[in-house]
């Protein structure tokens, strides 16, 4: 592929000047390829004769040549000519005139072929084509058969020489290979060389920087050095000074000594005294950690028994409260209301109330009229008229203890206008201690446990918060300055996503921890709620007020944590329509809101039944109220329903009313 492409034979022939006869009659004494002889045997035989004598002829001609020198082999042939190689290489085998022609043509070539140079030292030469029998001499232009066989012998020298140097080739190829394979190995191992140079000069650097410091470091020491030589001096001197102090001390010192002795003496025995008291503390704080645990156990199976003595006397409790007769009311019959004793007799607390009620409307066939209807109820406790305060409260006080255990609490004051629920709730005007209600009780009573537990590790965290609904409209008592009368703004909202506590939006959440603070909001609560005057009540409460204090206790030590929240709720009057309301401009204000009071208690009702009957759907959302309570009504949370009732006559019909309500 390396080698020029072949000239044409003919151009060959007419560049040859040494040929005297011409190609073309000289190949036409040879027949063509697939032409037919027309001549006989003879006439064969007289063409071929010129040639057999010009042969002959040139017999002597070839021995004479042979003091020639030899055609250089054809391995130095073609180092020097390689074009006359590839054209002999690419030789084709058909015969004819093209064939003779460009066999004359390497026969020239070869003949006016340079000397073979000499070979540089270290190189191998190609060993010398094998020559059989006597070389012929040149052959003459007309025998193209002798040079066509000629050239054969030369092209199987030639493919023997080609197949020799392929060998060296192949075997050339794979030591080039191999000196590739060994160029890209020591490539490798130079970057391996010139990465650990890099880092050994990385290191070198670093030394070289680590000297410099050390050197700077030997000037600075070099520096202190002679500022401590001072020093030193200046301690000599003063060490001087020192020994003679020091002989003047060696005489304190033995006196001081003597002293000593007698320190120890004494001292011993202290250490002896010490010992012992560090032992007796030992024990007694053993003691001490122990009753604490003890005591922790106590508490802790005080609150389990606490709960399951509320649980047995029940969740949901029912008390009914009688209030005394004012001045200026007329006094009932003495067999209106009958308190019969308890189970016990009459040290028991009276737990039945019957009331008596008589019909001018009913007669007997005698004319007379019918004898008075008796009604009993039952309840978990009754109070008569004589009841003090804290005598009602002495019976709630354990249900508020459970709200400081962790279990939501609820009291309720349900009853007719001026039956005494805000009395029983809040207490009376004027300060006085004996009248005060229980909202002020339970606080006091909170923070004085609180305090006490305060010893075992409790701490305790009190907010409060008051609230009214009105209409269905929940309304802040708490809010002061320009938040007064915006009520609307407020709604019962989830305290975040996935939480179950409820709170109520704009609403004040006082933290309170003395009883002043809770007055003050008692007071403010009083000038914000809705009022009203009715036929039963010059000053009648038109709402439900909502009293709630979020009570938490944590015991660091322990990792304790409780709360649950505190609810006392001062229910409107529950008065039937017609004899609630007072004529005049307001009529239709006060029948709407008697209308919402009543389906907010009915609500509560049956809120109550569902629970106490086990339901498995209660309805708290019928109800702004109940739906403000829900977390404080079911579960563990522990409810008391106080029913206020009055003692006249005239109300019986709104007492019935109210006890048949607490009754279910």
């Amino acid at each position: 592929a390396d080698m020029e492409p072949q000239r044409p034979p003919l151009l060959e022939v007419k560049g040859n000047s040494e040929l005297k006869t011409p190609l073309v009659k000289a190949s036409s004494r040879l027949p063509l390829p697939g032409s037919r002889l027309k001549r006989g045997p003879d006439q064969m035989e007289n063409a071929l004769e010129p040639a057999k004598k010009r042969t002959r002829g040139l017999g002597a001609v070839t021995k004479t040549d042979t003091s020639r020198p030899r055609v250089p082999p054809l391995s130095t042939v073609s180092q020097t000519h390689g074009q006359t190689t590839g054209a002999a290489q690419k030789v084709p085998k058909k015969t004819g005139p093209r064939c003779s022609t460009a066999a004359t043509a390497v026969l020239k070539s070869q003949k006016t072929a340079p000397a073979v140079p000499a070979q540089k030292p270290g190189t191998s030469a190609a060993p010398p084509p094998v020559v059989t029998g006597k070389k012929p001499g040149k052959r003459p232009a007309w025998d193209l058969k002798g040079q066509l066989c000629d050239l054969t012998a030369e092209l199987k020298r030639c493919r023997e020489k080609t197949q020799t140097l392929n060998q060296e080739n192949q075997q050339l190829r794979e030591q080039l290979r191999e000196a590739q394979e060994q160029a890209a190995a020591l490539g490798a191992a130079r970057s391996s060389l010139e990465g650990e140079l890099g880092s050994v000069r990385a290191q070198a650097e670093q030394g070289r920087q680590e000297l410099e410091s050390l050197s700077a470091r030997v000037l600075e020491l070099e520096d202190r050095l002679g500022t401590q030589e001072g020093l030193v001096q200046e301690l000599q001197k003063e060490q001087s000074e020192l020994q003679e102090e020091r002989r003047a001390l060696a005489a304190r010192l033995e006196e001081q000594e003597r002293r000593l002795q007698v320190s120890e003496a004494s001292l011993s025995s202290s250490q002896a005294e010490v010992v012992s008291l560090r032992q007796e503390t030992a024990a007694q704080a053993a003691l001490l950690a122990e009753r604490g645990d003890r005591l922790h156990g106590l508490e802790m199976e005080r609150r389990r028994l606490h709960n399951q003595l509320q649980e047995l006397k029940g969740n949901i409790r029912v008390f009914c409260r009688v209030r005394p007769v004012l001045a200026g009311e007329p006094t009932p019959s003495p067999g209106f209301l009958l308190f019969p004793p308890g189970p016990a007799g009459s040290s028991d607390p009276p737990v039945r109330l019957s009331l008596s009620r008589s019909d001018d409307r009913r007669g007997t066939l005698s004319g007379l009229p019918a004898p008075p209807t008796r009604h009993d109820f039952s309840f978990d406790r009754v109070f008569p008229p004589g009841s003090r305060q804290d005598e009602v409260f002495e019976e709630i006080a354990m249900l508020v203890q459970s709200a400081l255990d962790g279990y939501p609490v609820c009291i309720f004051a349900y009853g007719q206008t001026g039956s005494g629920k805000t009395f029983t709730m809040e207490g009376g005007p004027g300060g006085d201690p004996q009248l005060e209600g229980l909202i002020p009780r339970a606080l006091r009573h909170l923070f004085s446990v609180a305090q006490e537990m305060s010893g075992q590790g409790w701490t305790y965290s009190f907010v409060a918060s008051y609230v009214e609904i009105y209409n269905e409209t929940v309304r802040d008592l708490l809010a002061t300055g320009t938040r007064k009368g915006q009520g609307g703004e407020c709604e019962i909202r989830r305290a975040g996503p996935g939480s179950e506590e409820l709170t109520v939006t704009n609403a004040r959440y006082v933290p309170v921890s003395c009883e002043k603070e809770v007055e003050a909001l008692l007071h403010l609560a009083r000038q914000n709620r809705a009022v009203a005057r009715t036929a039963q009540n010059e000053r009648s409460s038109r709402s439900h007020s909502v009293f709630q204090l979020q009570i938490s206790g944590e015991h660091a030590a322990r990792g304790l944590q409780c709360g649950a929240p505190l609810n006392l709720v001062d229910l409107a009057g529950s008065e039937r329509l017609d004899p609630g309301l007072a004529l005049g401009p307001g009529e239709r204000d006060r029948l709407r809101e008697t209308q919402a009071i009543n389906s907010s208690l009915s609500t509560l009702g049956l809120v109550i039944m569902a629970l106490s009957n086990k339901e498995p759907h209660v309805p708290y959302r019928n109800s702004k109220l109940t739906y403000l309570l829900q977390n404080s009504l079911g579960g563990s949370a522990k409810m008391l329903m106080f029913v206020n009732i009055s003692p006249l006559e005239e109300n019986v019909s709104e007492s019935l009313n109210s006890l048949r309500f607490a009754s279910k």
